[in-house]
């Protein structure tokens, strides 16, 4: 599988995020919108978007590695929190989690603000897309483990 990041010189720089990925190979990995879910069902860090998000790569992180993947394959995150400005105000922190799960690697992404998600107490909800290598040969696929 190969990956291209798309950087167009004729759009602005940057930051933070990529304008596009170019795969070939592979398999894609569609990637539910995760909250700060526990595996108990319950919000973790309630009122802490930073505490939030930390927990929302942490899920996908788990779903990647049931794909066989990592956090470097995901090509595209969108972003959805409850108060843009509590999440502004919270980078610092939001960053060093987002380091600690992806390094340096920055997939296309959108933030967007909404006024609420599914559970009340939820500040943040990421979903994604991922490509990751094909494990499977054509037509066999492993038992569903859900």
């Amino acid at each position: 599988m190969d990956k291209t990041i798309l950087n167009p010189a004729s759009l602005a720089k940057p930051s933070g995020f990529s304008h596009g990925i170019k795969t070939t190979g592979g398999s894609l990995v569609f990637l539910a919108g995760q909250t700060a879910l526990d595996a108990g069902g319950k919000i973790v860090a309630p009122g802490d978007m930073a505490g939030q998000f930390r927990q929302a790569l942490a899920n996908l992180r788990a779903v990647m590695e049931d794909a066989g993947g990592t956090m470097t394959d995901i090509t595209s995150l969108t972003i959805f929190v409850t108060d843009l400005d509590a999440y502004k105000s919270r980078l610092k922190e939001i960053g060093a989690s987002y380091r600690e799960f992806l390094g340096s690697y920055y997939p296309a992404m959108a933030l967007v603000n909404v006024a609420r998600l599914w559970d009340d107490n939820a500040m943040i909800e990421i979903q994604g897309v991922a490509v990751v290598e094909e494990a499977n040969p054509v037509g066999k696929f492993p038992e569903n483990r859900s």
